[in-house]
């Protein structure tokens, strides 16, 4: 994908190569039933999550460890998000979000580790998260306020002549919700990781390796950051697609 040519020898490196889904047991195609290196990652992040989540709360202490006091403060920040955004009726829906932020944020942290494989940066994966979202929370306002659901898409505060017009734009918004809420997570996951893979390609090269070196330190501290940031963002957006369906009033 990019050569460099030093002293007649090419330098090549494929900085989407990382990305690629292979079986770990064997060659061939991959089937619905293959376990591949996304799937490893996947359950990995899965007893990441269980041992900080569930072993490492098991003993609890009024002065908590290290790995209680992570998991209190996930709790609390999550929790407090849910009750800030949609409100006190939105607190019974606290654990599903629980579990999509701690799912995506470690994931995100797993995806990290050198050699390791990022499966948020597939469109597979948060096209999932984002469509579950997107079913649930249509699904929860038609069963919580029925018909009057459809008030999210008439903005009545709007001129009498304006609002067709208004309810139309709302309604494509409403269904490119989850194209949105899945590109955003996988293409900044995605585009962080293939820069850290170029600045590391061109680290061979040795009149621009302390810099490449520089370039590798500085986005892997930038990938640190979006990693939990893009969790923060998916996270909030489905806060405010659950307090539509619980408020649908525009």
């Amino acid at each position: 994908m990019a050569a460099e040519a030093e002293g007649g020898t090419g330098l090549v490196f494929h900085p989407m190569k990382q990305f690629k889904i292979e079986p770990l047991f064997g060659e061939g195609p991959i089937h619905w039933y293959t376990i591949t290196n996304q799937t490893l990652w996947m359950a990995l992040a899965v007893l990441t999550i269980f041992l900080l989540l569930v072993v490492g709360t098991s003993r609890r202490a009024l002065v908590p460890s290290r790995i209680q006091s992570v998991g209190e403060l996930a709790y609390g920040f999550i929790y407090r998000m849910v009750e800030d955004v949609v409100g006190k009726d939105g607190v019974k829906y606290f654990p599903y979000v629980m579990t999509l932020f701690m799912f995506i944020v470690v994931s995100n942290f797993l995806g990290l580790i050198p050699f390791s494989f990022t499966t948020t940066s597939h469109i597979a994966i948060t096209a999932v998260l984002a469509l579950l979202v997107f079913v649930g929370v249509t699904i929860l306002g038609f069963v919580k306020n029925g018909i009057g659901f459809l008030k999210l898409f008439w903005v009545s505060s709007a001129p009498a002549a304006l609002r067709p017009v208004l309810a139309i734009i709302e309604l494509i918004s409403y269904f490119v919700r989850p194209v949105s809420h899945s590109i955003r997570l996988a293409g900044n996951i995605m585009a962080g990781h293939a820069v850290i893979k170029v600045f590391a390609g061109f680290a061979a090269v040795l009149a621009i390796a302390p810099l490449s070196l520089l370039g590798v330190v500085a986005m892997f501290g930038m990938d640190m950051l979006v990693a939990f940031v893009q969790a923060y963002v998916f996270t909030i957006l489905t806060c405010v697609y659950l307090k539509d369906a619980l408020h649908p009033s525009h």
